[in-house]
C-alpha cells in the first residue's frame, strides 16, 4: 500500500507548479556550474515564450469577444469597463508614488558618483529607439490595427483587444441573428483552451532554458552587482503585494495569500520565464474557474496586461531616480513631479510592447531631460533579474483586480472563490 507521504511526492512531481519549481532549480544549477551550457539554452526559453503568444491573440479575442456579446446589453459593457480604468488608474498611480518615495528614503544610487561620459549609450541605443514611438499619438495610432487579421496575425494585445471589442459590441447590436456566430466562437474558445492546455504542458523546458540562461548569461555574481537597487525593488515590490494588494483583497473579503497559493504554478512560470504573458492563458481559466464572470474576465485580465502594469510602474519611478542618484543629478520637487506625470502617461504609451518595462523607462527619461537616458546602461546588466519581479507584481496586481471588479459588479460567484481559494486537504 503505497504511504501518504509517498502520495505526496507523486502529486507533487506530477503537478505543473512541481514540475516547473524542478525545472528552476535545474536550470538554476545548469547556469551556475556550466555557463556556456547554460546560455546556449536560451533557444528553450524563447520557444515556449512563442508557443504562449501563439495563442494569446485568439484566447483574448475570442474571450473578449463572447464576453461581451454575452452581456446582452452595452451599457453593462460601458459599467465594467469604468469600473476597471478606474480601479487600474487609482493602482497604478499609487504604484508610481511608492517607487519613487521608496527611492528618496532608500538612495539606492547614491554614492556611486558616475560620469555620463564614461556611459555606454550603444548598449540601450535600440531600447530608446523603440521608446520615440511610445507617444500618446503614436499609442493611439498603434492601437488600430492595419486589417482585421493583422490584428490576430502579429500578436499585439491592444490591437487584438481593439478588434475584439468592436466584435463583441457588433454582435450585440445585431442581436439574436448573430446567435450562430456566437455559438461558433464558443466553440472555438473550447478547442483553443484545449491548445492551450496542450501548450502548457512545455512550461517546464521552457522555465529550465530560461533560468539557465539567465545564470549563464550573466552569472551568480550578477545578483550582488547594484545590490541596493535590486533588493529595494524586490523589497518594495513584495511590500506592495503584501500591504496594498492585501489590503485591497482584505476589503474585498479574500485573502491574498490564498490567491497566491491558488496560482501558484502561474507564478512559478513567470517566475522562470520573467514573463507574465506566459501565463496569461491559465489565468483567464483560473479566475473563471474561482467564480469570476467570464465577461468580467475576458475584459478585465487583458486590458490589465496593458493599462494596470503594478511592477513596472514601481520599477519605473525607482530606476529613474537610482540613475538620476548615481549620476549626481539633483532633482527639484518640481522635476519629480514631472517625472511622475511623465510616467503615468509613457506607462500606458507602452503597453503591450514587449519589454515593456525598460522602453517605458527610456520613453519617460527622453521626455526629463535632466536624467540623461545613457543613464539606464547603469540597471541593462540586471534588468533580466528586475524583469521577474515586475512580472510576477503585474500578473498578481491583475489577478486580485479580476476579483475586485467582478466583485464590484455583482458578477462574482463566492462559493467557488471560496472553494478555489481554500487551502488543498
Amino acid at each position: 500500500m503505497i504511504s501518504s507521504e509517498t502520495q505526496a511526492k507523486t502529486s507533487f512531481l506530477r503537478s505543473m507548479h512541481g514540475q516547473v519549481l524542478i525545472a528552476i532549480l535545474l536550470g538554476i544549477a545548469a547556469g551556475a556550474l556550466w555557463p556556456t551550457f547554460g546560455a546556449s539554452l536560451k533557444p528553450l526559453g524563447d520557444a515556449f515564450i512563442k508557443l504562449v503568444k501563439m495563442v494569446i491573440a485568439p484566447v483574448i479575442f475570442l474571450t473578449v469577444t463572447t464576453g461581451i456579446s454575452g452581456m446582452g446589453e452595452l451599457t453593462a459593457f460601458g459599467r465594467v469597463a469604468a469600473k476597471a480604468f478606474a480601479y487600474f488608474l487609482a493602482l497604478s498611480t499609487l504604484a508610481l508614488v511608492i517607487g519613487l518615495v521608496v527611492a528618496l528614503v532608500a538612495h539606492p544610487g547614491t554614492g556611486m558618483h558616475i560620469a555620463p561620459a564614461s556611459l555606454d549609450a550603444k548598449a540601450i541605443a535600440d531600447y530608446v529607439e523603440q521608446a520615440h514611438d511610445q507617444s500618446v499619438i503614436g499609442f493611439l495610432m498603434a492601437l488600430i490595427p492595419t486589417t482585421m487579421l493583422s490584428a490576430l496575425t502579429e500578436g499585439n494585445i491592444l490591437q487584438t483587444l481593439f478588434l475584439a471589442v468592436l466584435t463583441g459590441i457588433a454582435i450585440s447590436l445585431v442581436g439574436e441573428r448573430a446567435r450562430p456566430v456566437s455559438d461558433l466562437l464558443e466553440r472555438l474558445a473550447l478547442i483553443v483552451f484545449r491548445i492551450v492546455g496542450i501548450v502548457m504542458r512545455a512550461a517546464p523546458v521552457g522555465a529550465f532554458g530560461a533560468m539557465a540562461f539567465t545564470i549563464g548569461k550573466y552569472g551568480v555574481i550578477v545578483l550582488l552587482n547594484l545590490g541596493a537597487l535590486v533588493a529595494c525593488f524586490f523589497l518594495t515590490s513584495f511590500l506592495f503585494v503584501a500591504l496594498v494588494l492585501g489590503l485591497v483583497a482584505r476589503l474585498n473579503h479574500f485573502s491574498i495569500w490564498a490567491l497566491l497559493r491558488y496560482l501558484k504554478a502561474e507564478l512559478l512560470l513567470v517566475l522562470g520565464t520573467s514573463s507574465s504573458e506566459a501565463a496569461l492563458p491559465s489565468l483567464i481559466e483560473k479566475m473563471e474557474a474561482a467564480g469570476c464572470d467570464k465577461a468580467v474576465v475576458g475584459l478585465v485580465v487583458p486590458t490589465g496586461y496593458s493599462f494596470n502594469l503594478d511592477g513596472t510602474n514601481i520599477y519605473m519611478t525607482l530606476a529613474a531616480l537610482f540613475i538620476a542618484q548615481a549620476l549626481d543629478v539633483h532633482l527639484s520637487l518640481v522635476q519629480e513631479l514631472a517625472l511622475l506625470a511623465v510616467a503615468m502617461l509613457s506607462s500606458k504609451g507602452a503597453a503591450g510592447v514587449t519589454g515593456a518595462g525598460f522602453i517605458t523607462l527610456a520613453a519617460t527619461l527622453s521626455i526629463v531631460p535632466a536624467v540623461p537616458v545613457a543613464g539606464m546602461a547603469l540597471i541593462l546588466g540586471v534588468d533580466r533579474f528586475m524583469s521577474q519581479g515586475r512580472s510576477l507584481t503585474n500578473f498578481i496586481g491583475n489577478a486580485v483586480a479580476t476579483i475586485v471588479v467582478a466583485r464590484w459588479e455583482g458578477a462574482l460567484n463566492r462559493e467557488k472563490l471560496n472553494a478555489a481559494l481554500a487551502p488543498a486537504s
